[in-house]
C-alpha cells in the first residue's frame, strides 16, 4: 500500500485582532491507501481546521503536507483548486446542496468544473444517484427531498468525480440505520 496522506508537524494559528490563537500544533499524520480514518475530539480541539487542511480548503501555518507523493504546502490557490476538485470528495455536515437546483444538477456540478462532457456527466450522475438509492430523484430539488435523501445527494456529489480521498464530516448523521450500513 502506499501513502496517501503525509503530513509532519502541521500548525494552525488564527489571528484574532492582535491575539494569535494557535489551533493545530505540531501534527504528524500518515494515512494508508485504501485507509479508513475518523478523526475524534472535543469541541473545539481542531477536528474541522484539520479536515479543512487536508481537504486544500485552507492552508497550515507550517509544516509539511504531502497528498499522493505531492507537497501540497508549496502549491497556489488554483493548483489547490485543481487537487480539490479531481482528487478529494468532500459530504458536508449541512450538505452544501444548491437549492435551485435539482438532485441530478447537483451531483453534476463538481464534473462541470473538471470538464467532463454533458453525456458523461449526466451519464455518470445517474449512475452515482441510483448507487444511493435515488434513481427516482433526479429531478427533485433539495426542498423536495427528506433529510437523509439530501445527505445521499451530497454523498453521490462526493464520489462522481472518483476521487482518491473522501472526506465526510458525520456523513451518516441524517440517514437511518439501514440506509447509513449500505
Amino acid at each position: 500500500m502506499a501513502t496517501m496522506i503525509w503530513m509532519e508537524n502541521i500548525t494552525k494559528t488564527y489571528q484574532l485582532g492582535e491575539v494569535d490563537v494557535p489551533v493545530l500544533k505540531g501534527i504528524d499524520l500518515a494515512i494508508e491507501e485504501g485507509e479508513y480514518v475518523a478523526i475524534m475530539g472535543v469541541s473545539g480541539s481542531g477536528k474541522s481546521t484539520l479536515m479543512n487542511i487536508i481537504g486544500c480548503l485552507d492552508r497550515p501555518s507550517g509544516g509539511h503536507y504531502v497528498l499522493e507523493g505531492r507537497n501540497l504546502t508549496t502549491l497556489n490557490n488554483d493548483e489547490l483548486a485543481f487537487i480539490r476538485n479531481q482528487r478529494i470528495g468532500f459530504v458536508f455536515q449541512q450538505f452544501n446542496l444548491l437549492p435551485r437546483s435539482t438532485a441530478l444538477d447537483n451531483v453534476m456540478l463538481p464534473m462541470v468544473y473538471a470538464n467532463v462532457s454533458k453525456p458523461q456527466r449526466q451519464k455518470r450522475a445517474i449512475e452515482a444517484l441510483t448507487r444511493v438509492g435515488l434513481a427516482e430523484r433526479v429531478a427533485n430539488r433539495p426542498n423536495q427531498l427528506s433529510g437523509g435523501q439530501q445527505q445521499r445527494v451530497a454523498i453521490a456529489r462526493a464520489l462522481v468525480n472518483r476521487p482518491a480521498l473522501v472526506l465526510a464530516d458525520e456523513p451518516t448523521g441524517a440517514l437511518d440505520t439501514k440506509t447509513s450500513q449500505k
